[in-house]
């Protein structure tokens, strides 16, 4: 949704001043007597001689001004730095109106803070610490799932290290690296200083010189770890991360020296769902029933495979953890154990899609030997799905009130299902990796799960002419025309013009519309099609917002499980504020000294935490009622234990944080209130990527339709979880960083806002400082999550390594086949499960210039 954003802001930075003109400082002034100009001392004696000479120098003097480019060019400008744009930005002077959009035609209203908290009669106790999330959800898998698969991943039998040992590094490699794993102009950021804590500029720098005028991140060094292979596996207990350090116990404690194993490790099974055989299971639950991909039942779901151990000196997460949601830290996954199950690295005539056959692929073969490698090419998901869900339907609720509270009642517990609704649209580039991810999404989370989770796509038809509503036929050549026949079945058509039937009316006054665009359009209210969609759909309870240009390199079923888990779990008391931070396990230590933190940090701040529906000028009541408070919350209760146990209403991978004064371009895109009014307190989550309950939805449905309000999408559905007083929490997932910041630097540029939050006035969010994502994996503009991706996939893909700090598509051309192949390169890449957006291409024959 942000990706428009850059294309709206025009700056420029101005060049650094030096100490000679620093209008800072006092002038120098000399109080000796200045002797006169003596035209003797000029001439004097051979005068030809010292013409000849002051000549010169005079020359030489002019050659280096006009010709020395250090001297004659411009500042480098920022936004030519994060944004890897030459012509993007203008040499002109910044002036106020060319911050196009922002603050444009708006009502302009000295706000008082209104966010005051509903009278629930509650105490505050700090000090509440939560359970381990482990202790909820198990990190260790055993037992068989749907598949009576013996080698499945556990802690007893995996063996992950190769049967000859770590052998010695093959001649021709150096002593202290793997060749190829570190590119030659970048070998001398291997010494990363103790803790990455060196705070005084200059000291983290690649080149000071060279990028004093760019972001202050630019100088911090590149990290290698990510690049290093298979050949560099070691054992979870031996693993030493080259980010972020911590100190030894020993001072004389060196870096460990990765090893170089010459046969590659084994990939094994590897299923994050419920051993659904299990006696525990099915003394609790209803059997699970198995599911497969074919009408016949012959044919059952692969599995997705993982190496259990990690590559030594791979860097660790810099915002969020595994640890905190419950996921696997000790394994990691390459792309064949990926997708190779789902078509990778076989051909078209064998039912695959002849991906991958030109990259390094030893030993891929492992990943076909239980399943073989099977023919795609008449698969249908939306009948495989219906069957899995059929088989199976005993096992959930139904959405039917009256009929889930008899169900609730009697009998084994039931589960709620889920819907992952992809949002996709005419004219989007289906690729052989997107393929292969949907095919990897629907067998992790439908199949292999029992029928918990079905996948849909809601199609945006852009065309607002055609009558996708009235007329199957029109509908069906559409999605012919631009869906790949295996997920025919799984489309959802909607568009613009339907949602102005769905939600007709005059919606009335917009306090700031910085995109000009409709109230009904996609880039302003992309949440209108989903709520619909809930409303057609009330099988399910949760409704994950899902973009196709996310990746994730693990299992999708241990990733949507887990957090919503994690989400059930948390506590109401401090959700708001916990969820307006990154958490830094660097700094912060656990998540719950994280929690204790923020707890400290409200009480020191005379502030009463958030909690229950907001009151403010101009709000208006709900026909369903405002009451969404849990009995654990109720008076008399254990404050701590308010919320626990309650599924959360909204899940966000980004912080959820206050959107006035933040900076945001998109923070004042509200309406259908009272302009004359303040603007209504809000809260808002970049990237749009979301689980939202069912009751959420149909709160922000009647907001919609009888109310007439709206905001900005990835703001409206936060803001209203936070006027009802829903339970909102903000996922803190692995989050990776390209170079080594100081962990100290990352809490100032992205907790730098109002309260060490994300919100206010240094808000990450703010135009000015979003260029901090660039090199993170995680954001609407980040460019080291496509880069880390593809080299993952087996590309080459340039280094964006330089000078001035490098940026994407700088740099020298690494990975890719013959680097893997090389016998003194450690392999092909093999990382932990992490988020990557946004992935705009990934085979290089598919970007675009």
């Amino acid at each position: 949704m942000m990706e428009k954003i850059s294309g709206f802001v025009i700056r420029k930075s101005g060049p650094f001043s030096t100490r000679k003109n620093d209008t800072c400082l006092p002038t120098h002034t000399n109080t000796k007597p200045r002797p006169k100009f003596q035209v003797k001392a000029l001439l004097g004696h051979c005068l030809y001689r010292r013409v000849v000479i002051w000549t010169l120098c005079i020359f030489a003097f002019l050659t280096v001004v006009l010709f020395d480019p250090h001297l004659t060019t411009q500042s480098r400008n920022v936004l030519r730095v994060v944004h890897g744009s030459k012509g993007l930005v203008q040499e002109s002077p910044i002036t106020p109106e060319r911050i196009i959009f922002q603050n444009q035609d708006s009502v302009v209203v000295d706000a008082p803070k209104l966010e005051a908290v509903h009278q629930v009669k509650l105490g505050f106790k700090v000090g509440a610490a939560e359970d381990d999330i482990s202790n909820a959800v198990p990190n260790d898998i055993s037992g068989d799932a749907l598949s009576n698969t013996p080698n499945r991943i556990t802690d007893n039998t995996f063996t992950y290290i190769p049967s000859d040992g770590p052998d010695r590094v093959p001649e021709g490699a150096p002593k202290n690296t793997l060749k190829g794993d570190i590119p030659k102009n970048d070998i001398h950021q291997q010494d990363i200083s103790q803790d990455g804590e060196n705070e005084e500029d200059g000291e983290d720098g690649e080149n000071e010189e060279d990028t004093e005028d760019g972001p202050k991140w630019l100088r911090y060094k590149h990290l290698d770890g990510y690049y290093r292979g298979l050949r560099a596996l070691v054992q979870p207990s031996d693993y030493k991360p080259e980010y972020p350090k911590s100190k030894p116990s020993n001072p004389s404690e060196s870096t460990p020296t990765p090893p170089h194993h010459t046969k590659l490790p084994e990939p094994a099974i590897y299923r994050p769902q419920p051993d659904y055989n299990s006696n525990e299971w099915r003394k609790n639950y209803v059997h699970v029933n198995p599911c497969y991909i074919d009408r016949t039942k012959k044919v059952p779901v692969p599995d997705l495979y993982a190496y259990r151990g990690l590559v030594q000196g791979q860097p660790e997460a810099a915002i969020g953890s595994h640890e905190a949601l419950g996921l696997r830290s000790d394994v990691c996954f390459d792309r064949f154990g990926r997708y190779g199950p789902y078509g990778l690295g076989y051909s078209l005539d064998r039912g695959g899609l002849s991906e991958s056959l030109d990259i390094e692929s030893e030993g891929s073969e492992t990943v076909w030997e239980q399943s073989g490698q099977i023919n795609w090419n008449e698969i249908d998901w939306a009948e495989a799905q219906d069957r899995c869900f059929s088989a199976n339907q005993g096992r959930f609720f139904t959405g039917n009130q009256t009929q889930d509270a008899e169900l609730a009642a009697t009998g084994r517990k039931k589960l709620h299902r889920t819907a992952i609704v992809v949002r996709t649209y005419v004219g989007f580039k289906w690729t052989a990796h997107a393929v292969l991810n949907f095919r990897a999404m629907i067998s992790e989370l439908n199949l292999q799960s029992g029928g918990e989770y079905d996948v849909h796509f809601l199609l945006h038809v852009r065309d607002n002419n055609a009558p996708i509503w009235a007329d199957l036929a029109t509908a069906q050549e559409i999605i012919d025309t631009y869906v790949p026949p295996e997920f025919h079945g799984l489309c959802t058509l909607w568009s613009e013009a339907q949602m102005k039937l769905f939600y007709p009316g005059n919606f009335g006054d917009t306090y700031e519309n910085p995109s000009n665009a409709d109230i009904h359009g996609v880039y302003r209210s992309a949440h209108m099609p989903l709520q619909h969609f809930a409303m057609m759909h009330p099988e399910y309870e949760h409704f994950w917002n899902w973009e196709m240009d996310m990746r994730w390199t693990g299992s999708y079923y241990e990733l949507f499980d887990r957090l919503g888990k994690w989400g059930a779990k948390q506590s109401r008391v401090g959700a708001w504020e916990r969820s307006a931070k990154y958490y830094i396990p660097g700094l912060h230590g656990s998540w719950e000294n994280f929690t204790e933190l923020v707890n400290r940090e409200i009480q020191s701040s005379n502030r009463r935490p958030l909690l229950g529906p907001v009151t403010f000028a101009g709000k208006l009541a709900l026909n369903q009622g405002e009451n969404f408070m849990p009995a654990s919350c109720a008076s008399g209760s254990e404050l701590s234990q308010c919320g626990v146990g309650e599924e959360a209403d909204l899940i966000t991978l980004n912080p959820l944080f206050d959107a006035d004064e933040s900076g945001w371009v998109f923070a004042g895109d509200v309406t259908g209130y009272q302009t004359a009014l303040p603007k209504p307190p809000r809260r808002c989550s970049i990237v749009t990527a979301s689980r939202l309950s069912r009751r959420l939805l149909s709160v922000m449905h009647e907001e919609t339709w009888r109310l007439h309000h709206s905001m900005f999408s990835e703001m409206f559905p936060s803001t209203m979880a936070f006027h009802h007083g829903l339970k909102a929490v903000f996922a803190p997932h692995p989050v990776f960083i390209d170079r080594g910041w100081p962990q100290k630097e990352i809490d100032k540029a992205f907790n730098g806002g109002k309260d060490h939050s994300t919100g206010g006035h240094g808000s990450p969010f703010d135009l000015n400082n979003e260029h901090n994502h660039k090199g993170t994996t995680w954001y609407y503009n980040s460019e080291f999550a496509g880069l880390l991706w593809r080299r993952w996939l087996g590309y080459a893909q340039m280094d964006g390594r330089g000078k001035n700090g490098g940026r994407a598509g700088e740099g020298a051309m690494r990975g890719g086949r013959e680097e893997e192949q090389n016998p003194a390169n450690s392999g092909r890449l093999c990382l932990r499960s992490m988020l990557v957006h946004p992935i705009k291409w990934e085979d290089p024959t598919e970007k675009e210039d």
